[in-house]
């Protein structure tokens, strides 16, 4: 994972965010917070998580199958372009 390399920082930015909202659900649960609330805090750290995985999923079929703007077969760029769109849609 060289290519990871040049979005380290921004990578681990997110890591620390979703560390973070994990801390704040832990707080919650301590402090007995009710269940909406504590959903809620849950259903933003899974937003955050599928957002990551969803960056982390382009950037390998980009840089280990095919870069669709990069591929001279339109056919694989077409293919690559809507198996990124299907994995976007999915973890949305």
């Amino acid at each position: 994972m060289s290519h990871m390399i040049t979005e380290k920082s921004r990578l681990l930015a997110r890591v620390r965010r979703l560390k973070g909202q994990m801390e704040a659900v832990e707080r919650a649960l301590e402090a007995e917070v009710e269940c909406g609330d504590v959903l809620q805090l849950l259903a933003s750290v899974r937003g955050a998580l599928n957002g990551l995985t969803v960056e982390l999923i382009e950037d390998h079929i980009i840089h280990h199958v095919v870069d669709p703007q990069n591929e001279p077969d339109a056919s694989k760029a077409k293919g690559a372009a809507d198996l990124i769109a299907v994995v976007r849609s999915y973890l949305k």
